[in-house]
């Protein structure tokens, strides 16, 4: 495959924050434009770049401009989404990424608006802040060939946030071309930038008053969605695996095609080098007979995810199953466990 052969640098954009000799990302063609929110008021550190975009986007509210500061060539991969083992490709998956300071959350835009904070909520974005993102997509389309459509679904923060139908299936990403949002990735849990004006940002991209066009999504592909969760403190034996219980331990019933993902939170008073192990399998009707999948590990404490994606054969049982071991042999309490995502049925 061609990669990296249109211009990588955005024109104007300053590389004073440039960590592309810092992380060596993977050579792309770009396909794809994903738009974040920073939920800051400044331009982040991103931690010496190892969360950067390709792209952050600042608002100059005396000049009425965004300015714009780049972290990595554009066909080359960043590093601002969750990639998960065992699922699909989300950075290094034709994905130019944008990050636009500000906000989508009201309850921050309102403490911000309080705190006399200047800042762009960016579901209320003024035009000329919508005009610098258009005029950046204006030329992702020009040059290297994304496509000026994107979802129809654009909803507003906290009810973007999570399994929702707005988010992408596995397949859908792997097919996706165009513009989307954090809130479209898959493996992803973030809602921004939640209800920006996607209709008029593709309006002021292509130059015409005509009506955005928005990709389609195939009614008989249309998902039905999972998302449970529990909030009983539990406390999990070191060493020992420990099923997770939802509204009971069965997670999916074949047969079945599903992209499930699994967010366990623990307590952060566990250690860092506390071993964290989450699986799926599957078993018979009755629980009996399981077969494992393989064993995906996390450290220390604090909210963890585990995605598997298939088919679950009739008569079989999806269960998702933790065990965490500890440097001393100590408990560890899991505070809160969610299952999520589409499924359909499979014949």
């Amino acid at each position: 495959m061609t990669t990296r052969t249109g211009p990588q640098t955005y024109p104007g954009a300053s590389t004073a924050y440039w960590y592309g000799d810092d992380y060596d990302g993977s050579a792309m063609e770009v396909n794809v434009v994903v738009l974040h929110t920073t939920e800051g008021a400044t331009l982040p550190g991103y931690g010496g770049g190892a969360s950067a975009p390709t792209l952050t986007a600042v608002p100059d509210f005396a000049a009425k401009r965004l300015r714009w500061y780049q972290h990595f060539g554009i066909d080359t991969s960043a590093r601002a989404l969750l990639n998960l083992p065992g699922g699909v490709e989300t950075n290094t998956a034709n994905v130019c990424q944008v990050e636009l300071v500000g906000t989508c959350d009201p309850a921050t835009h309102a403490r911000w608006a309080k705190a006399g904070i200047a800042h762009i909520y960016w579901p209320e974005a003024p035009e000329w802040a919508l005009q610098g993102v258009a005029d950046f997509l204006r030329w992702m389309n020009a040059e290297h060939g994304v496509p000026l459509t994107g979802p129809s679904q654009w909803p507003a923060y906290p009810s973007s946030y999570g399994a929702t139908s707005a988010r992408l299936t596995f397949s859908q990403w792997r097919t996706f071309t165009g513009v989307c949002g954090h809130m479209h990735v898959p493996e992803n849990l973030h809602g921004d930038p939640g209800s920006i004006d996607f209709a008029r940002l593709l309006t002021l991209a292509r130059g015409t008053d005509e009506p955005a066009a928005e990709t389609p999504t195939p009614e008989d592909d249309m998902p039905q969605m999972l998302n449970e969760s529990n909030a009983k403190d539990v406390a999990l034996k070191s060493g020992v695996w420990t099923g997770l219980a939802l509204t009971d331990a069965v997670l999916h019933t074949g047969p079945r095609l599903h992209d499930t993902l699994v967010h366990v939170t623990l307590d952060d008073a566990a250690a860092p080098e506390t071993k964290v192990e989450g699986r799926f399998y599957l078993t018979d009707t009755s629980g009996s007979s399981p077969s494992a999948y393989q064993i995906v590990t996390r450290r220390g404490g604090g909210g963890h995810q585990f995605a598997l994606s298939g088919v679950i054969p009739a008569d079989r049982h999806l269960r998702f199953e933790i065990r965490v071991t500890t440097p001393d042999g100590s408990p560890v309490t899991l505070l809160h466990r969610t299952v999520s995502g589409p499924y359909w049925a499979a014949a």
